[in-house]
């Protein structure tokens, strides 16, 4: 019987630590959008000085870009506060731009126009952090602010997890 004791308190150890490395491992990815409230202006200059500077990647916005349309400034400054936000290596001070900026766990990808989620996405670490500074395929990308997220299979992938953990419980439930 104490046999049998030490093989289950060694197989929860092995469980929690299989499961803690997987938590461990996990970075949530997140983006930087423009707040539906801030000003056009300020939206402007934030965006002119972030793209000007060439530490974002505007490329994508411009005309004939994917991500042009819509042709609207909320959108637009949006792509480009996340790709320098992505390129800040998703530094949380790098995505305020005054005030005109937030961050946020939903995709803002839509049709075609893919918002980086990370440095490699996004071209690289840019050098001197600087926070003061296409068609959609037939979608509609979301409102700026909205709560409806496009589907992020970094986050299905998530559900895999406790699939894991019911295979790591019948290996242990095998061993009597």
């Amino acid at each position: 019987m104490r046999g049998q004791a030490e093989v289950v308190a060694t197989a929860t150890v092995v469980v929690v630590v299989v499961v803690g490395m997987i938590r461990g491992s996990e970075k949530e990815v997140t983006w930087c959008v423009a707040r539906s409230e801030a000003g056009a202006m300020a939206l402007e200059a934030e965006m002119d000085q972030v793209c000007g500077s060439g530490d974002a990647d505007c490329a994508p916005v411009q005309p004939n870009g994917l991500c042009y349309l819509p042709n609207t400034l909320p959108s637009h400054a949006s792509y480009a506060f996340n790709s320098y936000y992505q390129r800040s290596n998703a530094n949380p001070a790098a995505c305020d731009f005054h005030g005109t900026a937030t961050i946020t766990i939903l995709n803002p990808s839509y049709g075609s126009c893919t918002y980086p989620s990370s440095i490699s996405t996004a071209g690289g670490l840019i050098s001197t952090p600087n926070t003061g500074g296409g068609d959609g395929g037939g979608l509609n990308p979301p409102v700026v602010g909205s709560t409806v997220p496009a589907i992020d299979m970094a986050v299905a992938s998530h559900l895999c997890h406790p699939l894991l953990l019911a295979v790591c419980l019948c290996f242990v439930s095998l061993l009597f």
